[in-house]
């Protein structure tokens, strides 16, 4: 099996080349959803995130409410400490439990958006950081996301430098490309990723 860690700046394109790695033939192991999932309504996470912050973080469906929640914890570092001591725990057992249905040839994505900043590049055999120039990236998010620019360059700020994130790079994938042109290049990284597991195994 082989372990790929894949990140990128905010409105680089990584769920698109995490879409195209998947439609070649990768295991896709997503953070973020698992970081949904663990916290869904009748989870033991959401009874504990309840417990740490009370009734009012809950929507009226019962789920969470996350803008709520998040205008709590970014407020207060100690409480998103709180936070992420109980999703973090639980994210990580879930993406084990999927790497470990995995095949043993398997090549087996982890998206990750703060790799860099979490230093977590160690952790697999392999580091793929999807690159786009800062202008493309606000382009995106303001086009595609419907940010403000203001909102936009403030993420992209909060974010690993561009230089931080090729630092830790093993695989770069340019995104600055049209569609058909980055198809052929996550192509010609998978065959190489293939490759690899298959003599790992």
């Amino acid at each position: 099996m082989l372990k790929v860690g894949l990140t990128g700046g905010i409105g680089a394109g990584k769920s698109e080349v995490s879409r195209l790695l998947v439609e070649c033939g990768a295991v896709l192991i997503d953070a973020d959803r698992i970081a949904r999932e663990v916290v869904a309504p009748g989870t033991a996470g959401l009874a504990a995130v309840v417990e740490a912050f009370g009734e009012d973080v809950l929507a009226e469906d019962g789920g969470l409410d996350r803008p709520k929640l998040g205008s709590i914890v970014f407020a207060d570092p100690e409480k998103l400490a709180v936070l992420n001591s109980i999703v973090h725990p639980l994210v990580g057992a879930r993406s084990r439990e999927l790497e470990e249905a995995a095949a043993e040839d398997a090549v087996v994505v982890h998206d990750v958006p703060l790799l860099t900043e979490n230093g977590l590049a160690p952790l697999y055999d392999l580091v793929i950081v999807v690159d786009a120039a800062p202008a493309t990236q606000l382009d995106r998010l303001v086009r595609l996301r419907g940010m403000t620019e203001q909102d936009a360059r403030a993420r992209m700020a909060a974010q690993a430098t561009r230089e931080q994130r090729r630092e830790i790079a093993d695989v770069v994938i340019d995104n600055d490309v049209p569609l058909e042109e980055l198809r052929r290049r996550v192509k010609e990284v998978w065959a190489d990723l293939a490759r690899r597991a298959h003599e790992s195994h």
